[in-house]
């Protein structure tokens, strides 16, 4: 059984501490660290946790964790992940993995120090209407990728701690914390590095980045990614994609079903093997907690019997976060 440590147990962190219990026997939550100790009561007392007000002292009191899932807000990312790494422990982390390059170069340093495993949440890899197309990609059912549409839309996230959200120097603006999700999927889909892209960015009247538009090239292929967190409040949260394959379109939408148009033939909704998990009450649009349970069990797993290939890797989550902040860049810096 391995022993989990949860540092950060608010919206994010509150969805993985039901994820880690839905593993059951597998694992055990066994210390939680927040400094908001309502946050964590209920987990602790349903599994016996440990509460700590704060990730030092949940690192400096626990010596025996397997692994430390980092769910605090990003600017605090590489603080823990990087001690929880110096201790000998294994780390998942949220997206997105950083703020920037000197903190993601001292996280692949510590990695290669110390040799522990790593994984980044980049849930999007294990949502399964996203890895039908990776998998239809791979397998080139439907022919060669020409092309995609992904959006990401979202009111404003006003219910974050401290309102951290709102602060660029904390999250990096929506263009990273948001948009991270489909740069991060778009590289996994068509397996690299775009050729090229080009980034408009809509700001608000302090001139942050609220809204983002960007096209990234693939040879032929072309892939467009729009994100936003600043409409209004009475606006649902949509993710959604269009990939168009030689023989066939997959489209899908968060509050529609995914489909498969082929050039030849009737329009079909495939079969998926979804994981059922329970919805549970959080602070974030989360529809249903398949895809963080699966990614949490994938890590688990992995620090096991260390026999699966990696899916969301450090060095993974590094790229996705320094495309994303050259976009930032190229659009002119987070804030002008």
């Amino acid at each position: 059984m391995l022993k989990i440590g949860l540092i950060g147990c608010g919206g994010m962190g509150s969805v993985h501490a039901n994820s880690w219990i839905a593993l059951g026997d597998k694992v055990q939550l066994a210390a939680i660290a927040d400094p908001q100790p309502e946050k964590a009561k209920e987990f602790c007392e349903k599994t016996g946790a440990k509460l700590y007000p704060d990730g030092e002292a949940l690192l400096a009191n626990e010596q025996q964790l397997d692994i430390i899932d980092v769910c605090v807000p990003t600017f605090l990312h590489t603080r823990y992940a990087v001690a929880a790494m110096e201790k000998g422990m294994n780390v998942f982390c949220e997206k997105p993995l950083c703020l920037n390059r000197e903190e993601a170069e001292l996280l692949l340093a510590t990695k290669e120090k110390t040799g522990m495993k790593f994984q980044v949440g980049q849930v999007i890899r294990f949502w399964d209407e996203y890895c039908y197309v990776k998998h239809a990609a791979e397998s080139g059912e439907f022919g060669k990728v020409l092309s995609g549409v992904f959006t990401r839309l979202s009111p404003n996230p006003k219910w974050s701690w401290e309102n951290w959200f709102n602060d660029y120097t904390r999250s990096g603006t929506m263009a990273l914390d948001l948009h991270v999700h489909d740069v991060d999927f778009i590289r996994y889909l068509m397996g690299r590095e775009p050729d090229g892209f080009h980034t408009d960015c809509i700001r608000d009247a302090d001139g942050v980045i609220q809204q983002i538009f960007t096209s990234f090239q693939y040879g032929d292929a072309v892939f467009t990614a729009e994100g936003c967190w600043d409409y209004p409040d009475c606006f649902p949260f949509s993710m959604a994609f269009r990939v168009k394959f030689e023989k066939a379109t997959i489209t899908y939408k968060s509050d529609e079903k995914l489909m498969v148009y082929p050039v030849a033939g009737e329009a079909y909704e495939p079969e998926l093997d979804k994981m059922k998990a329970e919805d549970k009450e959080s602070g974030i649009n989360v529809s249903n907690q398949g895809a963080y349970t699966n990614e949490l069990r994938f890590f688990a797993d992995f620090v096991s019997t260390g026999a699966k290939q990696e899916i969301a890797p450090l060095s993974e989550g590094v790229k996705s976060v320094l495309l994303a902040l050259k976009e930032i860049d190229v659009a002119g810096g987070a804030k002008i």
